[in-house]
């Protein structure tokens, strides 16, 4: 499943993520991550010093994820400007003033 916007592929299903119980705000393209963290976390009781390399691969993605968000934001943001610019520059004085009714 392609996600639009994203780099990013969504490779755990909906049925694994229901099956794993996967909170919805966490299906994300990073859910194939989560999903075994989760299970690690489980079976080692949730000891912080445990599951590091499943929790690092799982941040990872989640950071990227946000990099690739702001870096589209910032595009958003500079194409606005643009169209800002090109908006202010287009508008002089006019050359019928509006009258104070109008």
């Amino acid at each position: 499943m392609e996600v639009e916007g994203s780099s990013k592929k969504m490779i755990a299903t909906q049925a694994e993520m229901v099956e794993n119980k996967v909170p919805i705000p966490y299906r994300d393209q990073c859910a194939h991550l989560l999903i075994p963290l989760n299970k690690c976390r489980q079976a080692e009781f949730y000891l912080p010093w445990k599951c590091e390399i499943e929790r690092h691969s799982y941040e990872k993605c989640e950071y990227e994820l946000v990099l690739e968000r702001m870096l589209q934001m910032q595009k958003i943001r500079e194409e606005e400007a643009k169209l800002k610019q090109a908006g202010k520059q287009g508008a002089s004085v006019p050359l019928i003033p509006k009258t104070a009714n109008a």
